[in-house]
């Protein structure tokens, strides 16, 4: 009898906390900080300790949702099964599933950013864009190769940044300045607040955590502890270095160089050799964060395009990955290439903290089902709907025509959603009713007394 090889499970406890590290920190610090500094001032380091508190509870409310709903689709899945089949689910997954791209075009610019100051005539758009679209070309033929390849790139890479930014963060507390950190130094308190939105983006690469929960040899216990383990160490990280950064410069410094603004921190200890060893730092957490986010926004798309919500090329087998990676990696080009940094970031983090918002509002509905505490998960959804709200007020002051920008955005998600369905006639069905289904349809076939493993079963 022919034996059966069972592939070990790419993800356990420190692979998925490397993962969801390797999203945050990137997505995080070397876009979000000087950004929100502008805002927040020296009080952006305590809009990173309420954003982290916000993002332990949503990690909390998806990591029950995982382990109800294991699908590597993550909050595309818990939309459907607690929206149901219908246009509110496909139209809320159809805008997460952009949001992740516009997410990852502000990284791979990020990283081009950084990658362009070593440039000989300084940082170019041209240089910028060209090494944006190298290293998301690279990192695909990483997600090409497969998960194991993912977890194991992921791993090596963020033990490295880790290290380094450690290193280089309590050198820079050695050089701070306290009065810079003085309260009658900073803006209005209200500003930690409108802050929120970003610096909750700079956590929100936990969620990737929840697309390996098929790959996790044991999901109910290593889920949650990789949830939490991942955002308290990128908390404690968060709040370290925004210390660093705006104890070592004057906040106007940090403006005029927001795009550098961590790496700016380390001259005042290292001069500029220590610029560009952050620099090089930079380019290490970018480009794991890119390497993580294509990793979901892969599985997102995949799981889309299964439940009706996407074309079926997303559906497609390319090497040990789908067509969707290769079709996501296209979209993203033009984002890099035509737009800003800053309005990347802002568009992507109120998108995302809107769809959390509604993932755990529907979430409180099934908290007997999850297991979950009603009140965790309320506080989760009052957190990403208040700071959305924050962050919206705050920019609609500089643009008063946002609110219908980002009401455009749901609206163009609908239509798309509305679309698909007309022209290709799908529905939408949550993959764990399916997966049940085809583990039916196998079963009856084995033992000889079902249907044609090819057939439906009957309703």
């Amino acid at each position: 009898m022919e034996q059966v090889t069972i592939e070990p499970k790419a993800f356990g406890l420190w692979s998925a906390v490397f993962l969801g590290i390797g999203s945050m920190v990137g997505a995080g610090i070397f876009i979000v900080i000087g950004e929100a500094g502008a805002i927040a001032g020296s009080l952006v380091t305590a809009s990173f300790l309420i954003g982290g508190i916000v993002a332990l509870l949503c990690g909390y409310s998806l990591s029950k949702l995982a382990v109800r709903y294991p699908s590597r689709g993550g909050i595309i899945e818990y939309l459907t099964q607690l929206y149901g089949e219908g246009l509110v689910s496909g139209s809320l997954g159809v805008l997460f599933y952009f949001a992740q791209l516009v997410a990852l075009a502000a990284v791979a610019k990020s990283f081009g950013t950084y990658a362009a100051s070593y440039a000989a005539g300084g940082p170019t758009t041209t240089w910028i864009n060209l090494a944006s679209v190298a290293v998301l070309a690279v990192f695909v033929g990483v997600n090409l190769v497969g998960a194991a390849l993912v977890a194991k790139a992921e791993s090596s890479i963020v033990i490295v940044k880790l290290c380094v930014l450690a290193v280089f963060t309590v050198a820079a507390l050695c050089y701070i300045d306290p009065t810079r950190l003085a309260p009658t130094e900073a803006p209005a308190p209200i500003n930690i607040f409108f802050a929120l939105g970003l610096t909750f983006f700079a956590f929100q690469g936990f969620s990737v955590i929840t697309n390996s929960v098929e790959d996790m040899p044991d999901p109910k216990r290593t889920m949650p502890r990789a949830m939490t383990l991942a955002i308290l160490l990128v908390a404690v990280l968060y709040v370290a270095i925004s210390v660093a950064v705006f104890g070592s410069l004057p906040l106007d410094e940090i403006i005029k160089d927001k795009d550098f603004a961590l790496a700016a921190a380390v001259r005042p200890a290292f001069g500029p050799l220590g610029f560009k060893i952050m620099a090089a730092t930079a380019l290490l957490a970018t480009a794991s964060a890119i390497n993580a986010t294509l990793y979901a926004v892969t599985q997102i798309s995949y799981t889309l395009a299964r439940d009706g919500d996407l074309p079926e090329a997303y559906e497609y087998s390319v090497f040990n990955n789908t067509e969707g990676l290769l079709i996501s990696a296209v979209l993203i080009v033009p984002m890099v290439i035509f737009l800003d940094l800053g309005a990347i970031a802002s568009i992507a983090a109120i998108a995302v903290l809107l769809i959390q918002g509604f993932t755990h509002a529907a979430h409180l509905r099934q908290c007997k089902k999850t297991g979950a505490r009603r009140s965790l998960v309320a506080l989760a959804a009052l957190g990403t709907f208040g700071a959305a709200g924050f962050a919206i007020a705050y920019t609609t002051r500089t643009n008063p025509h946002f609110l219908i920008f980002v009401a455009g955005i749901f609206a163009l998600a609908f239509l798309f959603e509305t679309g698909l369905r007309l022209v290709t006639g799908r529905s939408i069905s949550p993959q764990i009713t399916q997966e049940l289904g085809r583990l039916k349809r196998f079963e009856e076939s084995v033992l000889g007394h079902g249907e044609a493993p090819g057939k439906e079963p009957a309703e």
